[in-house]
């Protein structure tokens, strides 16, 4: 068992230091840091987050145990303040604040001016000479004790002081009211606690104390704080709680109170800026209650005190090498500082700031990436909704391709296209789900909703590559194709109403909304220059049609690492011939579709290839099931029975049957189908299983890429081909699709006398390929790791259907920590990718390892790459940059350990 009472919970703030983070929490790692640096800091100590994970497990025991350590350090600083706790003529008066490793700014509590009671107050008064500012003092530690510790919602004390304040004058302020009038806001607050709670408002500062102790411990598991964590994935490290000797800012007119940043941070510039306000405490400044001066209106106010606090801001942004965000108190005259923390700013704010201080000379590159998150660096690429905007969010669903847009909502993809070649701009795509034969109406449209589907749907693959804002399984969204309008709840929109979409977030919005336009400027790229010269992992892009290719280039892509032949099928054009081929009875009437997509796929082919000029291209031939190219079973029995219909009517009128061989042709769909159907398509005839069962097809798609690619060294370009065999599991798939296919290429290299280096490599996706990787190597020239795939077979999740039914809830019950398709399985996905890098090397030292799964785009999946081992990650074009500066810091971490 362990024990608690010889532990070390509690650290003045001489003790401690910046690099005791998660021990101390940020707030007071700094405060003991600032101390040793001889700034004026009120002095204090620091209850540790250890204790608070402690707490939660036997809560008693810990108070227990913290209470005569907690008196101690009390006794100490009442011996540094010449003040005593509890004292009604000299009163030590403390805040009480959270502090986490990781800021959380507003998430946790605070209590200040502990320690007053009725008797207290009265010597506050007379030892400073100044009742209004000691009874202003009790009014507001009643407010946020009663608040904070007890439970007694804030606002029923703000009515209390509003009406007061109304007395006085509709318009008046805090500020304005005297120490009468507080005496009897104070009067009303106690009557208040004690009606709430059922006792008197406890006089034992002790007592006080140890409450709010208890409250600051619990506030990190409360709502707000546990949604923070989640949303920014901040783990469990509890908080610290900071003691700290008041200074008062709220003294008189000769006190402030206020916030300042080194540097601007909403633009990056290297300009002081803040804000403050005389006569008050920190929570007024926040609060909006009072509008707050400018930062350099106090060098007018304070000219010395300012020259100090610049002073100050400089020293603490060059000890701590990052934009410092500082709350600091001016009491009678005398600069206190109360914090500092690395600043909160805007993603294009970060970037410059972190080049910036690179030229000054202020911090290495390296700190320079440490300093960016790549995920919020995703948020540059794209338009987003000012955060300013009131906006009524009619639903939720999964933000499965960041940036915002506006349009009109539009219910089919002819619609769409058809509206968009009219000129029509603004266009959502709303659909129950979307299918290959949308692409022509995402392609027309500038976002896309739909009710059902997840990350990995094929709305959110297709909108991710074309770098549109998607939604999907926003399920609370019930789409009525029929009348061409969705309703939530009580609420219908129709066809060609405006409606937001938030793809970053997730929500769909009412109307048409603000939005911000990107901010791409330099330093951007300069950061991404920087970054590329250390990482060590290549970054490839998911890219589909030369539009991909051409923003793979411009983002910094060093190659494509997954070429979708299938989305090549769904263009609106082909998708006919397609089902001619799917439909075909005979061999000879397959080969013939066929040979209608042949100089198709070639002319892709030849694009991208020489997009991309010497830079390797991995194309996966086909994919998915044939099913998936064919029309909805349901929509092709309706249009039968309705030609059946029709035909009838005409027989009996006009005595003929002119649609007789219409409906004949419809019921070889229906069979057709029917006959395609299976129990699982994602585990059925797919991937190389296809390739085998109908080879003709993998070998028209070998054709167009070596010819292709063998025209264009013809003509000097250089060019690259590795060609994916999808969905292997066992050696001799492969062996038997390969020899297939390398006659093919070998052919048509001879035929054009060219040079031609190229690869043949399959997929890892399923399990038994990873755990066989060292036979699978024997033909495999690379792996690319297909991770959505395997994550969905390791779990035995059907990733639409979990994301849309389970998933939430295991997320929400802490079943699972992540969405293991967002972000990397590494215990179970990425030890089986582990055993295929190491059986796959061993028989083939130099077999080229990748990503190409979504899990490509996700740092942390970016960062395990780098840790097992592979030579590059592939992603959506518009993570590229996401990906490069992961991939540095990977690099950058493994150099620091």
């Amino acid at each position: 068992m362990t024990t608690t009472e010889n532990k070390k919970f509690v650290y003045d703030f001489s003790e401690g230091n910046k690099n005791l983070k998660n021990l101390l929490g940020g707030k007071g790692a700094n405060l003991a840091e600032m101390t040793n640096l001889g700034l004026n800091i009120p002095p204090g100590f620091t209850i540790t987050t250890e204790a608070c994970l402690l707490y939660f497990g036997n809560p008693e025991k810990i108070m227990k145990d913290l209470r005569p350590k907690v008196i101690e350090h009390l006794k100490m600083l009442e011996k540094i303040t010449g003040k005593k706790f509890g004292d009604k003529n000299n009163p030590l008066l403390v805040s009480v604040r959270s502090g986490a490793p990781i800021s959380m700014p507003g998430m946790m509590d605070t209590v200040l001016n502990l320690g007053l009671n009725d008797e207290s107050v009265l010597g506050l008064a007379k030892q400073t000479d100044n009742p209004r500012f000691a009874y202003d003092s009790w009014r507001r530690f009643l407010q946020m004790f009663g608040d904070v510790c007890m439970g007694i919602g804030d606002a029923k004390f703000e009515r209390i002081l509003d009406k007061y304040k109304r007395a006085i004058d509709r318009n008046a302020q805090d500020t304005d009211l005297e120490a009468n009038d507080l005496q009897k806001v104070i009067a009303d607050y106690k009557a208040l606690y004690e009606k709430e709670i059922g006792s008197p408002f406890p006089q034992d500062p002790s007592t006080q104390l140890f409450l709010a102790i208890e409250a600051v411990f619990k506030s990190w598991n409360n709502r707000r704080a546990i949604t923070y964590r989640k949303i920014n994935n901040i783990p469990d490290f509890g908080t610290a709680v900071n003691i700290q000797a008041m200074v008062f800012g709220n003294k008189g007119w000769n006190s402030a109170t206020g916030v300042a940043f080194t540097r601007d941070p909403s633009t990056g510039d290297n300009t002081k800026f803040g804000e403050y306000l005389t006569n008050a405490q920190g929570e007024d400044v926040v609060a909006g209650i009072r509008t707050p001066k400018k930062l350099e209106t106090l060098g007018e106010e304070f000219p010395e005190i300012y020259k100090e606090l610049l002073e100050t801001m400089d020293k603490l942004e060059n000890h701590y090498r990052d934009m410092q965000d500082i709350e600091f108190t001016i009491e009678d005259g005398k600069l206190n500082i109360l914090q500092t923390r690395n600043g909160k700013r805007t993603p294009s704010a970060a970037v410059k700031i972190a080049v910036d201080m690179v030229k000054e000379g202020s911090i290495t590159k390296e700190e320079a990436i440490m300093s960016i998150d790549p995920n919020k660096v995703a948020k540059l690429l794209f338009k987003s909704i000012d955060e300013n905007s009131i906006v009524h969010v009619l639903a939720h669903g999964i933000n499965a391709s960041p940036g915002a847009v506006s349009g009109k909502a539009i219910f089919d993809s002819d619609r769409a296209e058809e509206l968009a070649n009219q000129g029509e701009k603004e266009i959502i795509l709303v659909r129950p789900q979307t299918k290959p034969e949308d692409v022509h109406g995402l392609y027309a449209s500038s976002g896309v909703l739909t009710q059902f589907g997840g990350k990995t749907s094929h709305a959110a693959v297709v909108a991710r590559g074309m770098g549109k804002p998607a939604v999907v399984g926003a399920q609370d969204v019930e789409i009525d194709e029929e009348n061409r309008q969705f309703r939530v709840d009580e609420m219908v929109v129709s066809e060609g109403t405006w409606i937001t979409i938030d793809g970053t977030t997730g929500r769909v919005i009412e109307g048409k909304v603000p939005l911000i336009e990107p901010e791409i400027r330099g330093e951007f790229l300069e950061l991404l220059k920087i970054a590329d010269e250390i990482k060590t992992l290549g970054v490839r892009a998911n890219a589909d049609t030369p539009t991909d290719a051409r923003k793979a280039i411009e983002f910094g892509a060093e190659g494509i690492g997954l070429t979708r032949t299938e989305h090549m099928f769904m263009d609106i054009s082909r998708l006919p011939i397609v089902q001619n081929m799917i439909m075909a009875r005979k061999t000879e009437e397959r080969q013939e579709a066929l040979n209608k997509l042949l100089p198709m796929q070639r002319g892709d082919f030849y694009e991208i290839f020489k997009i991309m000029e010497g830079k390797p291209v991995t194309i996966r031939l086909l994919d998915p099931p044939l099913h998936e190219f064919l029309p909805e079973l349901s929509t092709v029995m309706l249009e039968s029975q309705e030609l059946k219909m029709t035909n009838a009517l005409s027989n009996t009128l006009l005595g003929t049957s002119p649609l007789d061989a219409e409906i004949k042709k419809k019921s070889k769909v229906i069979s057709l189908i029917r006959s395609l159907s299976e129990e699982n398509p994602m585990m059925g005839l797919r991937g190389c299983r296809l390739g085998i069962v109908w080879p003709e097809i993998n070998e028209m798609q070998v054709r167009a890429i070596f010819e292709a690619a063998c025209e264009l060294k013809q003509q000097g370009i250089e060019v690259i081909p590795e060609v994916m065999i999808p969905l292997v599991g066992m050696l001799s798939e492969l062996q038997l699709v390969k020899s297939q296919l390398l006659e093919i290429a070998e052919e048509i290299i001879k035929d054009s006398n060219v040079d031609l280096e190229y690869k043949f490599g399959t997929m890892i996706e399923i399990p038994r390929a990873a755990l066989t990787a060292d036979e699978i190597a024997i033909e495999a020239e690379f792996f690319s790791f297909g991770t959505n795939d395997l994550t969905q077979m390791t779990y035995g999740f059907s990733r639409d259907d979990a994301e849309g039914k389970f998933l939430p809830i295991y997320l929400n019950k802490d079943i699972l920590e992540n969405n293991p398709f967002e972000i990397l399985d590494q215990d179970g996905v990425g030890k089986l990718m582990k055993i295929a890098i190491e059986l796959g090397r061993k028989t083939r030292p130099d077999l080229k390892l990748g990503i190409c799964g979504e899990h490509g785009g996700d740092p942390s999946s970016i960062k395990f790459a780098h840790t097992i081992g592979l030579n590059y990650v592939s992603c959506s074009p518009y993570r590229i940059p996401v990906a490069i500066i992961a991939a540095a810091q990977a690099a950058i971490e493994q150099q620091q350990k």
